[in-house]
């Protein structure tokens, strides 16, 4: 099957009518001109070296060389046929728990890493099958939709870290839930969800939500990874500590991983140092029962510009060997000239490939930066958003790994991380794309951004100072503007409870209650601490706004009125 990657670029094609066109204009004119000279045949007697046909074959050897460029610009391809194949095998989803706990080193590595040691040998032995991917901690959220593409999983599998979640703790019924909506509405085939965690649920239901996925056909099957005994949660500054200073232990609750593999008819496997647990899960997931997939099977296609490139330099070697002249020894007379007109031409033609060879580079990772844009756009909003996000930013990801300094995928991979709640790996794309952006209006969305996500997790001074950075830029976007007051208010009202939290430790409870009744009866409009208003925060622009036009226009007055300078000397 043939196909063009690009095929916008075969737009050009329509400049080649026009330049025969121009060249036809401009035999015209010189067959006029040559008339004025004499008759037809006698002024072709005395041009004894001119020929007709050679400069009609020079123009037609650049015409199909630049034809041939085009098509090399659209990128030629040429693979099989897209096809779908009835496979035997079963779906697994896999919710993995990528709470701070997980980070915790009583098994090797670390508890996080050996379950994903585990989940890549269990593809690894998938040959038919369809897996899925659920990540979870205080909240849970699709990383992978159920596919037959193993190169993929294994993808988004390395980039699990605790930090996609910024709500730590441990809901194992939401990815549960999750998990069950992730499976496709086939019939007769084995289901299987596979819950790997230390136990540690502090929601709650999860026992209630494995009997609900029973019920529905799937087996649940919980992968207990740590050690019952405990151990510390590593952070950066050393181990994750109370209130009180103490450090912070981590144990597996086998007991619960028992109660929801039981309720879901599946099995409990214990994930220690060992290859035990992988033998016995693969053993588990056997005897499920088998039944047709219907998978979509992509064509590779390959790359076929490599022999109209042979076919522009073979036409461009003619072209440069081609004289105009029929006799060889008047070429002899200007040696000099004729060659430099054939480095003039050879330089074009390296020229040409060097243009062509930064074309293709270019054009990849914009192809990638509209199928995610296209995709981020249809399902921005509703509830595919995270689905959508994810897709794209896959497209994004690819785009990146063609071009690492495209500010544009930078930004766009934030936005897409951003709809996915992946707040810090958001912050750290827009950052990216800002050091990149040459753009200042562009510069300016993403210091927004970051400063919106400081702002959701009440980091005010971060979201200030992110803010003041989009200000620099575009200092004429409002919604920044009222963005940056309502955290500076926010802050005055944080730094005030934290001063009156303060101050209530040293004073006596009664005190306190009376102060506050009296304040109260004193003003009984003041308002309580809580978020400022849109209307409050745009009478606090509007006097802002009024006051530094009074200002300029003071200033203006002064400039207007004729005042004496004086040099003042600082000995």
């Amino acid at each position: 099957m043939f196909r063009f990657e690009n095929p916008d670029y075969l737009w050009l094609l329509l400049v080649i009518p026009l330049l025969i066109a121009v060249r036809y204009l401009a035999f015209l004119k010189k067959r006029k001109q040559l008339r004025l000279f004499g008759e037809k045949q006698l002024v072709e007697r005395l041009m004894i070296g001119v020929s007709r046909r050679r400069p009609f074959v020079k123009f037609l050897l650049q015409i199909i060389a630049l034809s041939l460029l085009i098509i090399v610009l659209a990128r030629p391809q040429l693979g099989a046929k897209i096809s779908h194949e009835q496979r035997n095998g079963i779906e697994v989803v896999i919710a993995l728990d990528i709470s701070n706990s997980m980070l915790a080193t009583d098994v090797t590595p670390s508890r996080l890493e050996k379950s994903k040691l585990l989940i890549a040998n269990m593809v690894d032995n998938f040959s038919n099958d369809k897996i899925g991917l659920v990540v979870f901690a205080g909240d849970a959220f699709i990383q992978l939709p159920i596919t037959s593409d193993y190169v993929s999983a294994k993808m988004f599998l390395q980039s699990i870290d605790p930090s996609q979640i910024a709500t730590q703790g441990t809901d194992i019924a939401h990815a549960l839930d999750l998990a069950m909506s992730s499976f496709t509405q086939q019939e007769r085939i084995g289901r299987a969800i596979i819950v790997i965690t230390d136990g540690e649920d502090h929601e709650g239901q999860a026992v209630e939500a494995a009997k609900a996925a029973h019920k529905k056909g799937i087996n649940v099957y919980v992968l207990g990874v740590g050690d019952s005994a405990g151990a510390p949660v590593p952070t950066a500054d050393g181990y994750l500590t109370d209130g009180n200073g103490q450090t912070v232990m981590t144990a597996l609750n086998e007991d619960m991983c028992r109660q929801i593999a039981e309720a879901g008819k599946g099995a409990y496997i214990h994930v220690d140092n060992t290859s035990d647990a992988q033998k016995r899960l693969n053993a588990e997931l056997d005897r499920l029962q088998k039944g047709e997939t219907d998978a979509t099977i992509y064509s590779q296609y390959d790359e076929q510009f490599q022999a109209f490139c042979i076919l522009i330099l073979l036409l461009l070697v003619i072209d440069v060997l081609l004289s105009e002249r029929k006799n060889k020894l008047f070429q002899k007379l200007n040696p000099l000239k004729k060659r430099r007109q054939s480095a003039e031409k050879a330089t074009a033609t390296i020229l040409l490939l060097f243009l062509f060879s930064v074309s293709m580079n270019a054009q990849t990772d914009r192809k990638y930066i509209r199928q995610g844009n296209r995709i981020y756009r249809s399902q921005a909003s509703g509830d595919r958003s995270q689905e959508g996000g994810l897709k794209a930013e896959t497209e994004y990801s690819k785009a990146l790994a063609k071009n690492q300094a495209n500010s544009q995928a930078l930004y766009n991979l934030g936005c897409a991380l951003m709809l996915q709640q992946k707040d810090s790996a958001a912050i750290e794309q827009f950052q990216k794309a800002a050091q990149r952006e040459t753009n200042k209006f562009r510069r300016s969305k993403s210091f927004h951004n970051i400063g919106v996500i400081c702002q959701k997790h009440q980091m005010y001074g971060e979201a200030i100072e992110a803010y003041k950075e989009s200000l620099r830029d575009n200092p004429t976007d409002n919604e920044t503007r009222y963005n940056l007051a309502l955290c500076q208010r926010q802050q005055r009202q944080q730094n005030n409870n934290q001063q009156q939290q303060q101050g209530s430790d040293n004073d006596d409870n009664k005190d306190k209650q009376q102060q506050q009744q009296q304040q109260q009866k004193d003003n009984p409009s003041q308002q309580s601490p809580e978020q400022m208003s849109r209307d409050n925060a745009e009478q606090l622009l509007n006097a802002a706004m009024q006051q530094e036009r009074e200002t300029q226009q003071r200033m203006k007055k002064a400039m207007r009125q004729p005042q004496s300078r004086r040099l003042q000397k600082n000995w």
